[in-house]
């Protein structure tokens, strides 16, 4: 039987394997990717090039999986939600808008709401 350990470090080594995917594709290089139990989002990307992911994104649909990690990864080339953003994700993602409320709008606070640039207001 497996331990909740090894459920983990499962979990955390898949989605490791989806972004380095993923920033190939998109031609990106993250700092550091940290896998983590999160709460209030699904990911996030700092202005220092640290990707961070919720451990249970492993438990989602696989489409849902390459919104949030390509989401993600964009902000290393693009730090914010505009046109160029979306645009790119809609490239990568053609699906994305489905899947873009889940969770507090993946890397934004909940409580965020975005203007009509799609920037967080």
């Amino acid at each position: 039987m497996q331990t909740q350990i090894h459920v983990h470090e499962e979990r955390r080594r898949y989605i490791r394997n989806r972004v380095d995917f993923w920033a190939q594709r998109l031609s990106v290089t993250p700092r550091l990717v940290r896998v983590q139990r999160m709460t209030r989002k699904w990911g996030s990307c700092s202005t220092s090039g640290t990707i961070t992911l919720a451990s249970d994104l492993a438990d989602q649909e696989a489409g849902f999986q390459d919104f949030v990690i390509a989401h993600e990864l964009l902000h290393l080339r693009v730090p914010n939600h505009g046109k160029l953003f979306k645009a790119l994700l809609t490239v990568h993602v053609p699906e994305w808008k489905k899947y873009d409320l889940r969770r507090g709008n993946v890397g934004c606070e909940p409580t965020s709401v975005p203007n009509e640039n799609g920037e967080p207001s």
